[in-house]
Parts: C-alpha cells; structure tokens; sequence
C-alpha cells in the first residue's frame, strides 16, 4: 500500500476532501474559507476544485453560520462550518446548545453539522485565541466531541464526523498544524467515533490524554522508561464524547495507577470526568489515587513566558508521573 509522509494539517484537509469528493450533499462555508483558505490555509485551494456553490465565505456572525448550518443540516445537506478560533465560539453557544443539540429531540430530524474549531496555546495568541474550550461541548446533550492527536486520525475522525447524523464538535490543535507529521497509508477510511488509541504500551502507569498532550505524554514516558526503567501506556482518547470507556477502564485493569493530563482548565475539566468513572467503576484497581496535569484555573496569558508556565508539557506530566509511580 503507498505511503506518504503528512501533517496534522494536511491530514484534516485530506479528510475534509475525500468527504466532499465522495457526498455532493457536503458543504463548506466560514470566514474567509474560500479564496483565503481560512485563517489557517487548511481549506486553500477547495473553493477552485468544488466551486461557489459547496464551499463559500460568510459574515463575522458566528451565530448565523452556525444557525444557518443548521438548517441546512435539516434539509439534506452535511454542512462543515470552521470557526476561526475555538474562542469564538462561545458567541454562538445557543445554536450549538439549544439548536443543533436538541434538534433530533425536538423534531426528529437528524442535524449532521460538523463545527471544525481550532484551539489551544502553544503560539502565545492570548486568551482569545488559545482557549481549550473542549468540556463545555462535552456538557452538551446531543453533541459529539472529537479531539485527534495525529494526522491519520485527523482524517479519519474528521471524515466519519461529516458522515455523523449527529452535530459534532471537532476540535483541531493549532500547534499540531504543522509540528506533527506521520507517515501513513495514501488511501484511508473513516475511524469509529469512540474509539480510543493505546499510542505506548505499558504495565506500570498508564497516562489518559488527547490533543497536544498526547505527545507530551509520550515524551515524558519515554524519558521515564529511559531514567528508571518504568513503563508507561498512553491512551489517546481520540473522542471524548461518546467517549471509549471500555479502553479506559482496561488501561486502569492493566497497570493500577493512572494520570490524566490535558491543556484545559482544572475545575471541571474534562479529567474530573475520567476521574469520577475510575473512581465510580474501577477504585478496586487502583494501588495510587489518580493524579491529573492540567492548565491553572486562569486566563491563557499572552506574554510567552507566562504561557509556557501555564501550559501543561513534558517536564510537568514527568515530574507527576514519577511521584505516581512511586507512590
């Protein structure tokens, strides 16, 4: 089978393009999506290969395209709307909360919108573009969350995503643009929501996490693993709802101590949800209470150092996962 190197980036547009090459019924429209290629240049060059009709440019009103996409979604189209920044979504919380989510619900009609938000630090845009906003949606009924890590999931999740009757919340890391690249098979199909990615195997701990941290995960197990000879799973969620819970509850079987990091903020992130279901379902597993690596309870801060204090990375998940493994 061929393979070819890609990026985070690459990947998201490979399953954007491979959705709307196979259903005519999927639309793409946002701020500056079309002869710009976004803010971020993952749709260029979509608006010359499908034309004005599929993919489109619209107001700074986040509430109407959401709103819009909507409606669409309940006249038979699959629309896929990019917001700037994950930040910027907060001003359109009620077409996701109480339209998008509920409209099966409320109607019966299926509303497969697919809500591509790019997120989190890591390039000092401050705290109104740098924001890990993913347990607000996670909060919501009738929402799918979806967090990749890697290219390959990237297309994958995303393409399954468009195919989803229900709305879904992808969310993109903004660091992992252009940072990560992956070789991987040239032809690819959809990859299940919910299914999570055991990215490290290991006995002795196991690190639950998605997005950037993942890879910082990765790197402070493999240092771990060099310096004392402990070995570390890492479980890469990859969809935090319906979350894989199955996967979970197995790592926590497989090693009994369990750290949990993410970007996001600390009070009711989405760690507190792991940690209650291994608390409620596996506490008979564990040799260690479950620690967890996550943001302070702060404004992302815009002055570089500042952030780079804020953010969750190797150094901190190595230092919490040492004193959990000796625990």
């Amino acid at each position: 089978m061929p393979l070819a190197e890609i990026t985070y980036l690459e990947g998201i547009r490979q399953g954007m393009r491979l959705a709307m090459q196979r259903h005519p019924e999927v639309v793409l429209f946002g701020e500056d999506v079309g002869q710009f290629g976004g803010a971020f240049k993952v749709t260029l060059g979509f608006l010359d290969e499908f034309g004005k009709d599929r993919v489109f440019d619209t107001p700074i009103s986040e509430s109407a395209i959401l709103g819009a996409a909507v409606g669409m979604a309940t006249q038979g189209l699959k629309p896929v709307v990019e917001m700037q920044f994950a930040d910027f979504a907060m001003v359109a919380i009620h077409q996701i909360l109480n339209n998008a989510g509920t409209c099966h619900y409320r109607t019966g009609l299926a509303a497969p919108v697919t809500i591509r938000l790019p997120c989190g630090g890591g390039f000092f845009g401050g705290p109104f573009h740098s924001e890990e906003l993913e347990t607000f949606f996670c909060h919501m009924p009738g929402i799918k969350v979806v967090y990749p890590a890697f290219p390959s999931d990237a297309r994958g999740l995303l393409y399954a995503s468009i195919l989803d009757p229900n709305p879904v919340v992808f969310l993109e890391n903004k660091y992992l643009y252009r940072h990560i690249k992956e070789i991987a098979p040239v032809s690819f199909d959809p990859i299940r929501l919910g299914s999570a990615r055991i990215c490290r195997g290991g006995r002795d701990a196991v690190i639950i996490t998605y997005g950037a941290m993942v890879h910082e995960s990765m790197r402070a197990a493999e240092r771990v693993a060099h310096d004392s000879g402990y070995e570390t799973m890492v479980l890469d969620m990859r969809t935090l709802k319906p979350y894989d819970e199955d996967a979970v509850l197995a790592a926590v079987a497989s090693t009994g101590r369990v750290l949990i990091a993410h970007e996001g903020w600390r009070t009711c992130g989405f760690g507190a949800e792991l940690s209650a279901l291994i608390a409620e379902r596996a506490f008979h597993l564990l040799d260690a209470p479950v620690r967890r690596v996550t943001a302070p309870d702060c404004p992302v801060p815009f002055a570089p150092e500042l952030e780079k204090a804020y953010r969750p990375n190797a150094d901190k998940i190595e230092a919490a996962l040492v004193d959990l493994l000796e625990y």
